[in-house]
């Protein structure tokens, strides 16, 4: 934990930050346990009495050792939360204790302290933590049992004695993770659902960025309030201009900042200090220049906003009730169910062009550049509660916490499919792609294994990550992995059943009764083993349609095969399934008590 602090999100998607404590925060503590109210003072500390508060305050905030530890939670400059513990006669226990301002209680306060002091005193050896909770303090109470750590509680009458197991098992690690999402998702509601977006530095020439991000806005129908900032115009393209961010009618949710990069930092602190709650930074020359750098995140974490880049293409959400095309893309990306995060707008460009070839479109689209902090974590935690985002798509040049990353992927891939295009696969291009959004990039066979080890579907083609995203939108999810292949032409069924076989699918022996009904379906020469070979009778697939029992799901597919004798299966889309084509193969995906 550095001197600065955690970003650490609330449940309501503000941000505080968490960091110990230090002489210097002795005022801000005392301050704080002086101004709680007398019923707060007492479920503390047993008392109403302050006497004791100053030396408390000094032994809080002196340097920590291996026997202690104080964290404090800040929103901006100001103190909203302290948690400390001190090691009893047993070192492997220690006493906690947590207090929080009044006025933000129930807010997730405690119980990101709580997180951040448990990994602090675990690393230092300390394997439980022990409290005495009055039974009218069921607030804190609850802090401790909701957690998600091995808890117990005995009451002894007025109090209660309580016990936190720190180790950490796969159910805490899952309640943080669920803790996360929804801080995540309030916190980003700013950045893909605002209600009142400003493009800052919207200029009145129509080559510029920030007019292009304007009037895509404005034209792709938003559903909020548009403003520009230029110190230059009333109106740019129809929309109404300000000044300055300070002259503007109301608090942007979301500022489009597309000013020159060494002016960024000061537009940060304006946004900041006006109350907007999120950034999206299309400028790019920033990461190199450290001072600017610097001063920009100085800015996010002193006014808790949220940021997207800088150096991106900017972002899109095509929910009906929000309309945010705040790109700068020649292409509007039509309404789907494909959810996008992407390093490079390069890449999203050309994977908007070959989706919308196909018909299919986006849900959410997030370029984040050199992902400064909305990173591809936070977009998977967004997804987990998006219904409208069906199949996940990531084009990753780094991986800023990558034990998290496995979690959250391997958590979203069991509700809908995670696509990841791999880069940098050789020691040429590793280098390309670290420079091209000043990223870190993993070996790869450090990045394979992640994506493996999290469920992700990994491709190494722009083509294959299309075609694969289509199969993942087209068709169902089968319910299991025994396949009977159908086709008209018997050799087409073979390969598309050795590309099952290969790929891993079980092809099961029919049972004699499967036999008799397809008999009593097909011609007399038709095979009827699986691969099953209809024959090129039209009606053929149609009586076996009908036959299918409801629990079965077929799968219209087009088989090619390449020079290398290697068969690919790629679905055609609904339209394509209405009519059959010459040779028409079909694979039959079902639970195991349907295909007898």
């Amino acid at each position: 934990m550095t001197a600065q602090g955690m970003r650490a999100l609330l449940t309501d998607g503000r941000i505080v930050s968490i960091r110990r404590l230090a002489g210097s925060d002795a005022a801000s503590v005392l301050r704080l346990h002086e101004q709680l109210p007398e019923h707060d003072r007492y479920l503390r500390f047993f008392t109403l009495g302050t006497a004791r508060l100053a030396a408390f305050t000094a032994r809080l905030t002196a340097a920590d050792d291996a026997h202690r530890g104080a964290l404090g939670a800040f929103d901006g400059a100001e103190l909203v939360g302290v948690a400390h513990y001190d090691v009893l006669d047993d070192p492997a226990a220690a006493e906690v204790a947590l207090v929080v301002n009044h006025a933000v209680q129930a807010g997730g306060v405690g119980t990101l302290l709580l997180e951040h002091l448990a990994s602090l005193a675990r690393d230092r050896g300390v394997r439980r933590f022990v409290a005495e909770v009055l039974a009218p303090n069921g607030r804190m109470t609850r802090v401790f049992v909701d957690c998600g750590l091995p808890v117990s509680v005995d009451h002894d009458g007025s109090v209660q004695h309580v016990i936190v197991q720190l180790d950490p098992d796969d159910h805490y690690l899952d309640a943080v993770t669920e803790r996360e999402r929804r801080a995540d998702a309030a916190s980003l509601r700013s950045v893909l659902c605002p209600r009142v977006v400003a493009v800052i530095g919207a200029s009145r020439r129509d080559g510029a960025i920030g007019h292009a991000i304007l009037r895509r806005i404005a034209e792709g129908g938003f559903g909020g309030r548009l403003f520009a900032v230029n110190p230059h115009a009333t109106e740019i393209a129809g929309v109404p201009a300000y000044a300055s961010v300070a002259a503007l009618p109301e608090v942007p949710d979301l500022a489009v900042v597309c000013v020159p990069a060494a002016a960024v930092p000061g537009v940060a602190e304006d946004c900041g200090r006006r109350g907007v709650r999120a950034l999206l930074v299309i400028t790019a020359g920033l990461t190199g220049d450290e001072p600017v750098r610097r001063g920009l995140l100085d800015a996010v974490r002193r006014h808790g906003l949220r940021l997207v880049g800088p150096n991106c293409l900017g972002l899109d959400n095509t929910d009906p009730r929000v309309r945010l095309d705040a790109t700068f893309s020649d292409l509007a990306a039509p309404s789907g169910p494909v959810g996008v995060a992407t390093q490079s707008g390069g890449a999203g460009i050309a994977l908007l062009d070959q989706l919308g070839h196909l018909g299919l479109g986006v849900s959410t689209l997030v370029s984040m550049g050199d992902k400064y902090d909305v990173s591809g974590n936070d977009l998977l935690r967004w997804w987990l509660g998006d219904d409208p985002t069906e199949v996940a798509v990531l084009y990753l040049e780094s991986f800023g916490n990558p034990r998290k990353f496995s979690r959250l992927a391997r958590r979203l891939a069991q509700r809908k499919p995670v696509i990841a295009l791999r880069i940098g696969n050789t020691a040429v291009t590793q280098p390309a792609a670290a420079s091209h959004t000043a990223a870190a990039a993993p070996p790869a066979a450090t990045r394979d294994a992640l994506y493996h080890q999290a469920g992700v579907i990994a491709v190494d083609t722009l083509t294959e990550l299309v075609a694969t995203t289509a199969v993942l939108c087209w068709q169902p999810v089968p319910g299991g992995s025994r396949v009977v292949v159908l086709s008209n032409a018997g050799a087409v069924g073979v390969l598309a059943a050795d590309a099952c076989a290969s790929d891993g699918l079980s092809l099961p022996e029919l049972s004699e009764h499967t036999r008799a009904t397809l008999r009593e379906l097909l011609p007399q020469h038709a095979s009827v083993d699986n691969p099953v070979d209809t024959t090129l009778t039209s009606r053929s697939m149609s009586r076996i349609r009908a036959a299918c029992p409801t629990t079965t799901t077929l799968h219209p597919l087009r088989v090619a095969v390449s020079s290398s004798s290697a068969s690919k299966a790629t679905t055609e889309p609904p339209t394509a399934a209405a009519s059959f084509p010459p040779l028409d193969v079909r694979m039959i995906t079902s639970p195991p008590s349907t295909v007898k």
